[in-house]
This record gives C-alpha cells, structure tokens and sequence, in this order.
C-alpha cells in the first residue's frame, strides 16, 4: 500500500450561520484533520456515512483536474485521521473535504488556489447532501487563519469574500467545546426565518470585528432555531458563571464557551460545570486558529 498524497486541515465554529441571513462566517479552532490518500484499502474503516470523499474526486474532476497516475474514483482510497468531533456543527465536513483536496493536489503534483480549494469543497459538500449552502464560509476557516465574510450567493468565490478579519487573541481567550450527543436532524431554510433580528445582531457584531458578541447572538438565534432547550440551559448556565461568549456552532449540537484566560476561578468553575454536566458527553479545550497565532502542528494527527 502506498500514499500517493496527504493533506491537512482543521475545523471550526460558527460566528454567523449562512442560513440565518444569507451571510456567514467561521472561523478554525485547534482540532486538526489528517487525510491521506491511497492505493489499497487502509487497514482501519473511514467513517464516511454520507459518501463526501467520493464527492471530493468527482468535484476534482470536474473542476478539469487529473487523479494521480490516472487511476480511477475506484481505485483510491482513503485514510483519515481526525480531532474533530463529527455532527455537532464543528466543520468535520469541510475539514475532511478540504484535507482530501490537498491530499489529490500532493499526490498530483498541481497547485491549487485557494479559492479553487474552497469552490470544490463547497461543491462536494453540496453533492454529498451535507450542507445547506455550500459551507463556503466553514471550507474557509478550515483552510485558512481568521474568519471571512462570505456571501455564497455571489459569482465567484473570490467575490464572495465581503469581509474578513484575523480572529480573537488566543491570548485572553480560553475556548471550551461542549460536546453532545450527535445531532438526529438539520433544520431547514424555512425554520430560520423568524429569528433574522438576532441573527442581524450577530452580524453587527462581526462588522465591529467584536467575534464573542457575534459568536452569543448567532448561538442564541441558533438554539431557538433547533427548539434546543437543553442547549439554550447550557449556554445560559455558562453565561452565569462567568463566560464572556457561549453559543451553538453549526447546527449543533456543540456549544463554544470562551473563557477569559486571566480570570483564572472563572476558567476552573466553567471547567467542573460543564464536565459535570449530564447533557454533555465531552468537553475539549482549544483555542482559535487565528491570523496571528501559529500553524496547527502537522504531526499532531500522525
């Protein structure tokens, strides 16, 4: 068995969900994906239930690229080696399809842009029936620092990009993932109309480049959006105890609670509630992947 080509990502939260308004915006957290791609079968089983790396080499080729040595979509394989929780709303999917794209573009030998990394990755997400817009706004978090603006109804993906900015300073900041159980459903377009006014604050929040705001006022909307009252309890519960943000990433079902980090009794209090929460299954500390802060470490998956 040989890798032809290995490629790696990460994956993030949401600081406006595209479906609330039109607009999104993500941005990466620490948790690293490794994808590597093969002539055999890998020894451990991928866990793909909704077929996205097949979708990745049909966006490939249909963007005009070649698969390595001419091989057919059945003749590669993959393996994937991941940090990031899947179905709770923490960009696994973007992560795993932009971690392949890089895996084709190794193991090819083609450079490829960064927009042509992301079109794909929203068209084989789009493919895989695993997003309701596209996910422009989570492939770019996945692949680079700091958060985009992104109207993904524009002509292009460069055209997409309304605003960016480089992401809060690791420095002040703790970042708690609450993990639950994996979310049963994904709500519709039509469910989040009624809940544009806080949406619209979320986006206010994101032109002021004031990312906790945003990130509580999309989460906010987000829960109500689901009718999550378990998650709603959880942020509201965080909140009390000091959080300065806490909200819903995705379409859950994980909740992001930021913590600042001189505040050291907030940290630890926030620590042992949500650890000893009953709704929570894991709690994972990271931070952001922001324009300033370092690379993820490539071995961090190997």
């Amino acid at each position: 068995m040989a890798v032809l080509g290995s490629g790696k990502a990460n994956g993030g939260c949401s600081l406006l969900h595209a479906a609330g308004l039109g607009y999104g915006a993500s941005i990466g957290l620490d948790l690293p994906i490794a994808v590597r791609l093969l002539d055999k079968p890998s020894k451990r089983d991928v866990d793909d239930p909704d077929e996205l790396l097949p979708a990745v080499i049909d966006a490939w080729t249909a963007a005009g690229y070649q698969t390595p040595n001419g091989l057919d979509k059945s003749e590669l394989y993959w393996a994937v080696m991941s940090k990031i929780p899947p179905r709770q709303g923490l960009k696994s999917s973007a992560g795993t399809a932009i971690a392949a794209l890089k895996a084709l573009s190794d193991a090819t030998g083609i450079d490829v842009s960064n927009e042509d990394y992301v079109a794909m990755a929203a068209q084989a997400q789009i493919s895989a029936g695993i997003s309701l817009t596209g996910s422009i706004d989570d492939a770019w978090a996945c692949l680079t620092p700091g958060w985009k603006l992104i109207d993904p109804q524009a002509e292009s993906i460069a055209e997409g990009v309304l605003f960016e900015g480089n992401g809060p300073n690791n420095d002040d900041w703790l970042v708690f993932i609450v993990c639950r159980e994996e979310r049963t459903h994904r709500p519709q377009l039509e469910d989040f109309a009624p809940h544009t006014a806080t949406y619209q604050k979320a986006l206010i929040a994101l032109q002021e480049e004031n990312e906790p705001v945003a990130l509580t006022w999309n989460g906010r909307a987000t829960v109500a959006v689901m009718n999550d009252v378990r998650g709603r309890k959880i942020t509201n519960d965080a909140m009390l105890n000091g959080a300065r943000a806490a909200g819903m990433s995705g379409s859950g079902n994980a909740i992001i609670v930021l913590a600042p980090v001189v505040n050291v009794p907030t940290c630890e209090r926030l620590r042992t509630i949500l650890n000893n929460h009953n709704d929570v299954r894991k709690v994972i500390e990271t931070s952001f992947i922001t324009a300033e802060s370092e690379p993820v470490d490539e071995d961090a998956t190997s």
